[in-house]
């Protein structure tokens, strides 16, 4: 019996395996959920997934480092067309998992090159510089029509679902698997990969640098950080992850168009980033869920009330926005951080 309580306290101080067993919990939890729903809600649980991911990697780039992009959309798009032209056949040269790793490492090279130039950018120059890459980056489908289809997009074909992979699911759960089940598997898998990677990495010393470079440059350069450094592998593991969340969401959506990566995208990714709280993976996590599931319930409610059916979706911006300012009035940090500051200030009073 003792060598239970030392197997948790050794789980407890061990970052990793803390995150590895947080993982697995939320694996359980995924499997248990996307059993038990409908495909439309598979459809927007991968939706909330792509969500994110992306999310995740803008609240590490603006919440840790205090970089303000708001161009992540753009890197979203790369990921997504690079999916799509190698999802052009129903039998791809590579697998489903190998076209997302390359998604994600085309993004990373470009964001490497991005972050680079931009290095001696901060605060609003960084944001007016991606937000130009944001404008111009879907222009770039337009321009290059023969290959990237223009304004119609590419349709991207999803190969048959794994033998082994259906097999083993079924094992599992004594379930069908369906083509929209199977990308809510691929969203999710990713989303938990990406989380605890970018868990692990924010707890560790370069996560420590990217808070020294956010908190204080002047202190953190004489502690002899590079800044340039710190901001361009901040940037990089950033775009990388809008890069996968791109490729995933190609996979969803099963086309993409220049419509899909406007700047309206990098916005909604801030947004996500802002109500949950920034820093947090949590936060970022929640604010994906509240602008996936939001414009429903907006709309749902504008139905119960008469509205027609445009007139209900209209409220979904209404929704939008109310819950922005609620959430800047009532808890400024973001759900995540008020919460923690909440439960901080109500163990001192204890």
């Amino acid at each position: 019996m003792p060598a239970l309580p030392a197997r948790l306290s050794r789980v407890s101080e061990s970052t990793l395996l803390r995150h590895l067993v947080l993982a697995l919990a939320g694996m359980v939890v995924i499997v248990l959920v996307l059993e038990s729903t409908s495909a439309f809600r598979n459809g927007q649980l991968t939706a909330m997934a792509y969500l994110g991911i992306a999310a995740g990697g803008l609240t590490v780039l603006t919440g840790l480092n205090g970089q303000l992009s708001l161009g992540h959309g753009a890197f979203m798009a790369i990921g997504a067309y690079t999916t799509a032209l190698f999802l052009q056949d129903t039998e791809p040269a590579l697998p489903v998992v190998g076209v997302l790793v390359v998604a994600t490492l085309v993004t990373l090279l470009v964001g490497a090159v991005v972050g680079v130039a931009a290095a001696r950018l901060h605060g609003p120059y960084l944001a007016g510089a991606t937000l130009a890459l944001a404008v111009a980056v879907p222009g770039i489908a337009v321009y290059f029509t023969d290959t990237l289809g223009g304004e119609q997009g590419l349709n991207v074909l999803l190969p048959e679902i794994p033998d082994w992979f259906a097999d083993a699911v079924f094992f599992l759960t004594a379930n069908d698997m369906t083509t929209t089940r199977y990308v809510a598997y691929i969203g999710w898998i990713a989303l938990v990969l990406t989380f605890v990677l970018l868990a692990n990495l924010s707890r560790s010393r370069v996560g420590r640098t990217w808070r020294a470079v956010r908190d204080d440059e002047v202190a953190a350069e004489i502690a002899g950080i590079n800044l340039a450094r710190a901001r361009v592998l901040a940037f990089v593991v950033s775009t990388a992850c809008a890069g996968l969340a791109g490729g995933v969401m190609a996979l969803a959506v099963r086309i993409t168009a220049p419509s899909g990566f406007m700047l309206t995208l990098s916005l909604t990714l801030l947004t996500a980033v802002v109500l949950g709280g920034l820093g947090s993976l949590l936060g970022a996590l929640i604010g994906a869920a509240l602008l996936t599931f939001l414009p429903q319930v907006a709309t749902g409610f504008g139905a119960d009330l008469g509205l027609s059916d445009v007139q209900s979706a209209e409220l979904a911006p209404l929704a939008y926005g109310l819950v922005m300012m609620l959430v800047i009035l009532l808890a400024p940090a973001g759900i995540v951080g008020s919460v923690r500051g909440w439960w901080a200030r109500r163990g001192t009073s204890a």
